[in-house]
């Protein structure tokens, strides 16, 4: 046995075949739900894996995983590491243009879509090369263009429910389509090994990782159920579908919604007794306080015993407030990447004042992106990974050149965050070095002026950009989403809170107010969306 993620899945649902695997909302609030033991989860991946054999797809062709999440969502991905396709993320709001690049991108030969989706994916296909099987999921809408599908219940039914795969193998790929703040989407292709270790801490987040593939079944079979964990950012964005796996690795259970519904979330944490919510940052945070606060006040959630983020921080302002109200969380802003896995924890004491400091793990470190050398304690350099890391990205070698490179008997990642070490080894996150705005010589990170406007008492949410400047280059402007009861800020109310946290080359020079901060699904920022209405704002003024 190797460490194959199929395999390791198989090995825990022959432990505990009876326990509940999976509970699924369908539309928060109407009660529809579905729930999966091991064992049925287990056979109903092995009846869309064998579909797709019986299909013709072979091993090692991709598929994408075009879909809101639902049981379907986690049922194909382990079909497809069941059959030893490579599965595929698709980003559900892609337009016909971005889907035409991602499934030519990604050589997809297969498709599992929501019926929603129909007419963008009729649209597109006709560009794609290699796309050649399709599955529904759903029925689609009146008038939707005719294409040549399979209905996913058909491809579920016509499938055996037993295994009968032949052997897997740890190189087996799993790429992970990230689009980040910047450009097109890459596809980051990790070896099953070590996205097992890297992405799933070796079966082992709190502890020391299995030493062997067969140790997690037993560990699986020693311990008991009772861990709830509840992924409630799209699965598409990779985070959720890892703690998913994180979860499966224990034998526990994982309840998912097929949407984002604040209030509806913390209604599954009271009714399921979830043990572990992960979110992104403020954005998805911050709607769980309103709603304590008001609607959902005196919601029992006991039973919660952590709220983790990655992606995004939460910020000092808004954990306070989710502490206040559920005093007994473990509130933990995670930091990690599509192309690194995790990397660390933030510090106690991380904030506006001192920034975002991490406890870094021991393959992490920070290096001079020219030299791969380690930088001095204070100097600025980039945040890089060794040991289990990515092979590359998909169909780019030229980024993988730039990305990941080979010290001594080690593969590494430099990843795109800039960063400094203090002498206690703790390491202080700067931002994106794509995003850092250079104003007059100096350099200011979004992040760190984000959290403090976000620290100010009317401000719900904040992005920071660069704006042309003919005197210093560019100067650093606010784009701020007020709190529906606050009172109009001006930009003099904003320079004064910003000026007892930061110096002052960081203080927003421009702020615009908005209706709404516009982020990703999951809650990540767009800058792209900031810069945009930043500098429209700023001419304006």
């Amino acid at each position: 046995m190797e460490y194959n993620l199929a395999d390791l899945f198989e090995s825990v649902v022959d432990v505990v075949p009876d326990r509940e695997a999976l509970v699924y909302i369908d539309h928060p609030g109407t009660g529809a739900e579905r729930r999966l033991t091991y064992a049925e989860l287990d056979a109903a991946a092995n009846r869309v894996a064998h579909h797709l054999i019986d299909s013709g797809l072979k091993p090692g062709e991709h598929l994408g995983l075009h879909l809101y999440n639902g049981v379907e969502y986690l049922q194909t991905v382990l079909a497809c590491l069941k059959a030893r396709l490579v599965p595929v993320n698709v980003n559900y709001r892609y337009v016909e243009e971005e889907l035409v690049y991602l499934y030519r991108d990604a050589d997809l030969a297969a498709l599992v879509f929501d019926a929603e989706f129909t007419e963008r994916v009729a649209a597109a296909l006709p560009r794609t090369d290699k796309l050649r099987h399709l599955i529904r999921v759903g029925a689609p809408p009146a008038g939707a263009p005719a294409l040549d599908v399979v209905a996913f219940a058909d491809a579920e039914s016509a499938g055996s429910p037993e295994r009968g795969f032949g052997p897997r193998s740890a190189d087996d790929l799993f790429i992970i389509y990230t689009g980040g703040t910047t450009g097109m989407p890459k596809g980051v292709m990790w070896r099953q090994e070590d996205l097992f270790f890297a992405g799933l801490f070796g079966g082992e987040p709190a502890g020391d990782p299995v030493k062997r593939p067969e140790e997690l079944a037993e560990r699986v079979a020693a311990g008991g159920p009772g861990i709830t964990f509840f992924p409630t950012p799209p699965l598409m964005h990779g985070t959720s579908t890892l703690t998913s796996f994180i979860a499966f690795n224990y034998g526990q259970r994982v309840a998912i919604h097929r949407k984002y519904v604040p209030e509806e979330v913390l209604r599954t944490i009271e009714k399921e007794k979830v043990s572990s919510v992960s979110l992104v940052g403020d954005a998805m945070l911050r709607p769980l306080v309103d709603a304590l606060r008001g609607p959902l006040r005196g919601t029992d959630l006991s039973s919660l015993f952590s709220v983790s983020s990655s992606g995004a921080i939460m910020s000092e302002t808004v954990r306070a407030q989710f502490q206040e109200l559920v005093p007994n969380v473990l509130l933990l802003n995670n930091f990690g990447s599509s192309e690194s896995g995790s990397n660390g924890k933030a510090t106690d004491d991380s904030g506006p004042e001192k920034g975002f400091r991490l406890e870094v793990n021991e393959r992490t470190r920070v290096v001079d992106p020219a030299t791969h050398d380690p930088v001095p304690v204070g100097e600025v350099g980039r945040l890089a990974q060794r040991g289990h890391v990515p092979l590359g990205y998909y169909n780019d070698p030229a980024k993988t050149a730039e990305t990941f490179f080979q010290k001594g008997d080690e593969r590494w990642v430099l990843l795109g965050d800039m960063a400094t070490v203090d002498e206690d080894g703790i390491v202080t996150v700067l931002g994106r070095g794509s995003q850092c705005i250079n104003t007059g010589g100096e350099k200011v990170y979004p992040e760190e002026v984000e959290q403090a406007l976000k620290s100010h008492p009317d401000v719900y949410d904040a992005l920071v950009a660069g704006v042309p400047d003919e005197r210093w280059g560019n100067r650093v402007a606010a784009v701020v989403q007020l709190r529906p009861d606050a009172p109009s800020l001006d930009l003099t109310a904003i320079q004064t809170h910003c000026r007892a946290l930061l110096a002052g080359y960081k203080i927003p020079r421009a702020v615009v107010v908005t209706d709404h901060i516009q982020r990703s699904p999951s809650g990540k920022a767009d800058y792209r969306w900031a810069k945009s209405v930043a500098s429209q704002g700023a001419r304006e003024q």
